[in-house]
């Protein structure tokens, strides 16, 4: 699948690749992957399928995001990217990692690990909450914040949700995102990655200090198959760890990429 995406810095420098997660979009990354790009990086931020600008699809796996990776690294001849990617996006980042591991230079995982999580009700909430809006009978953004507000209580999700509207014309709003697509395949989601191939090049692994997605019973499979792994926690932070604490997050990632020697210290 040709997957849309933005691009910030020079062609030419080291590329770096960053995959958004489940009911993310690239314009999650952008103030982050233009930061990074004036250190000398070339960024690349797709759409991942069913998601913002690119195309839609009732195929809706881990395999298929990995070979839609494959196929954007051919296209646009990225070779040996950094991988930095957030929840599914960081799954994807670890399958692609792990099936082509002299194709990548080194790995950012944000808040996820290899095992499997078991369907999860608060996703299908907001599946629910989200085909619920009847985006016919409404006239401003603000509508639809009010009709997500009764199944989804936390304004920050609500606004992340909501940038996945737009004005398909100047009287009407539209998802872009494939709603029913995801919700067919959700399940999938939340498959574990099994695999007895190791990465072996650097890996950082970032997780919010009040996120159950990495806890410390899952540090010894993550070594398993990336044994120089680092897993450093953001305390006070949730699963969006790299949304709420920007600037740590920053750091941490950046000093990571760039390889200088005291990118972190106990």
């Amino acid at each position: 699948m040709k997957l849309f995406f933005r691009r910030y810095g020079k062609l030419g420098n080291q590329p770096i690749i960053i995959l958004h997660g489940l009911f993310g979009i690239s314009d999650n990354w952008v103030t982050f992957g233009r930061r990074i790009a004036d250190e000398g990086y070339d960024v690349i931020i797709p759409d991942q399928r069913n998601h913002g600008l690119s195309p839609h699809s009732n195929v809706f796996n881990y395999l298929a995001m990995t070979d839609d990776l494959s196929e954007l690294c051919e296209d646009e001849n990225i070779v040996n990217p950094t991988l930095i990617g957030h929840s599914m996006g960081g799954k994807v980042a670890m399958r692609y990692a792990l099936e082509y591991p002299d194709l990548v230079n080194r790995l950012i995982v944000v808040d996820i690990s290899m095992k499997a999580y078991g369907d999860r009700p608060h996703h299908r909430t907001i599946i629910e909450a989200m085909q619920s809006v009847d985006l016919t009978k409404v006239s401003s953004r603000n509508d639809v914040d009010n009709l997500l507000k009764e199944k989804v209580k936390e304004m920050r999700i609500r606004q992340f949700l909501m940038k996945n509207l737009h004005w398909r014309d100047k009287d009407m709003l539209e998802w872009r995102i494939n709603l029913d697509g995801i919700g067919q395949n959700l399940g999938e989601m939340f498959d574990a990655i099994f695999t007895e191939t190791a990465f072996y090049k650097p890996v950082l692994f970032i997780r919010g200090g009040k996120s159950d997605y990495i806890l410390p019973e899952d540090y010894p499979q993550i070594r398993t198959n990336f044994p120089n792994a680092e897993i450093l926690t953001i305390e006070g932070a949730s699963h969006w760890v790299h949304a709420e604490a920007v600037e740590e997050f920053y750091l941490l990632s950046s000093g990571f990429v760039t390889g200088k020697p005291d990118w972190y210290k106990e």
